[in-house]
């Protein structure tokens, strides 16, 4: 397996050698478990609690490259130590076939672990109302003064404390960019030009359509301060002129009325979930148009569509996703909710005495055995001045890895069994026919499908969680399930879309 190595050291009691002890444990590491190391990403003197990490970012960007399957850190604190930040990231990375790796700790990977990280992301963006009020009010009050709220700026500007300046060096890229796009080039030709002269977004990545997009419609850099749904003009210094930008405005909306060539992208809700039921090789998202020019969408066994060596019939992408997603609400039942919420509190309380905190308790207990060693050699009047520097400097180093100890503690926070109610059952009245809360279902709860012609079990991220649907019950099944060979399914009324 191809890994690559995130190194981070965050303040001035880490240095250089920090860096140079992670990656020789990373490596060791990876030759004991025959992974070969094709990169590192290092971020020097960056905090761990932000992702502003430019390292770090570039190597999220690249895992959509799909060079490498994993991402070795020297302990878990190195890659995130907010939890939800952490819970995030290695679903992004997840997303692109990339996992985690602790040369240090050992990772759960099992479906406990998945459904700890998918609830405490769930949280994170479901649920955290008392913390978003508090940061909202802060950055209203920002916005008030055309401040900086935080995030990521546009290309072109940076900050002075909170202020928000042009940046001399990457204003003029923006000024290119709309002077390229009103005299003539398209945005292919922007993307190539950019990209071959080493010019970077603001992100750290490579230019490309939607990036391109973004910078010709962004009233920023004619000065309009914007946040929210508020616009401020001449709240900002401005970088391009305005008949230049309104220019580019005319053009892309006669661009934009040219015909689409761009085929429609279908998302395939089960994708790594579903699995056939007599072959266990995945089902994939498959489709066709009929006679009628209609576009019909399936999942199909891969064997079966390999070399018919299984004969498990295609079925509806609808009719199965609907299901499954409807089957899953069902399953949040007040008892199973309580059985998750406690299970996902076992695992982050048994998390937290892990990694870095586990360290400092180590540390912590070391330093007050020495020094009551120390005060035991005082008390037999042995070398008194120099035992005492000696007590004096330990309690110096005691009270900095308490200091540690309880900002490690205060950045994994551990939810509550009735904060996780609490949020499990209003995730529950989620928008049954919304695409990101039908996808946090699954990614939630799923851990493996196994569907057959006539059933289907479902495996949950829950300890020994799983439930049967009997497909012959279900009345709408006629007409969902096809020969391989087919694309329109028998009986066209039965099929919803």
């Amino acid at each position: 397996m191809n890994v690559v190595i995130y190194a981070r050291f965050s303040s001035h009691s880490q240095t250089e050698q920090s860096i140079e002890g992670q990656l020789k444990e990373c490596y060791a590491y990876a030759q004991r478990n025959d992974y070969t190391v094709v990169g590192e990403y290092i971020d020097r003197a960056l905090s761990g609690t932000t992702d502003h990490r430019p390292e770090f970012q570039r190597m999220i960007a690249d895992s959509a490259k799909k060079t490498f399957q994993g991402v070795l850190v020297y302990q878990l604190d190195r890659f995130a130590r907010n939890r939800y930040d952490s819970a995030t990231y290695k679903s992004k990375l997840k997303k692109n076939g990339v996992r985690v790796l602790s040369a240090r700790e050992n990772i759960s990977d099992d479906a406990s672990g998945v459904l700890m990280e998918a609830v405490l992301e769930g949280m994170a963006e479901y649920y955290s109302v008392e913390l978003a009020q508090k940061i909202k009010r802060g950055m209203d009050i920002n916005a008030e003064k055309c401040l900086s709220t935080g995030g990521n700026l546009a290309l072109g500007f940076k900050t002075e404390g909170k202020r928000i300046v042009v940046d001399p060096l990457t204003a003029p890229i923006v000024v290119k960019i709309f002077e390229m796009y009103v005299t003539g080039s398209t945005m292919a030709d922007i993307i190539r030009y950019l990209n071959a002269n080493q010019v970077k977004t603001s992100y750290g990545n490579e230019f490309n359509k939607n990036s391109i997009n973004r910078i010709l419609r962004n009233k920023r850099y004619i000065g309009v301060y914007t946040y929210r749904d508020k616009e401020i003009p001449d709240g900002l210094p401005r970088i391009v002129d305005e008949d230049l930008f309104w220019e580019a405005q005319r053009i892309m909306e006669k661009n934009k009325k040219a015909p689409a060539r761009a085929k429609a992208k279908v998302d395939y809700l089960l994708t790594t979930k579903l699995f056939c039921g007599y072959c266990k090789a995945a089902m994939t998202g498959i489709s066709g148009t009929s006679k009628t020019e209609r576009k019909y969408h399936y999942y199909q066994c891969v064997t079966n569509r390999r070399d018919k060596s299984c004969d498990k019939k295609t079925v509806g992408k609808e009719y199965i996703e609907d299901l499954v997603v409807n089957r899953l609400r069902d399953f949040l039942t007040p008892d199973n909710i309580s059985m998750i919420a406690r299970e996902v509190v076992d695992l982050c309380e048994r998390e937290s005495n892990n990694g870095n905190a586990r360290r400092l308790k180590k540390l912590l207990a070391e330093n007050e055995q020495a020094t009551e060693n120390l005060l035991k050699a005082l008390e037999s009047g042995q070398a008194v001045d120099i035992i005492a520097d000696r007590i004096t400097q330990k309690k110096k180093e005691h009270d900095e890895l308490s200091l540690q100890l309880l900002l490690e503690n205060s950045q994994h926070p551990t939810p509550s069994v009735k904060e996780i109610r609490f949020f499990l059952n209003q995730f529950r009245k989620g928008d049954i026919n919304e695409p990101k809360y039908r996808q946090g279902l699954v990614d939630m709860l799923v851990n493996k499908i196994y569907l057959y012609d006539d059933k289907m079990t479902v495996l949950c991220n829950t300890q020994d969680g799983h439930f049967d649907v009997d497909l012959k019950e279900v009345s709408s099944l006629k007409g969902q399930l096809v020969e391989a060979g087919g694309v329109e399914p028998p009986i066209i009324s039965s099929y919803n879309h």
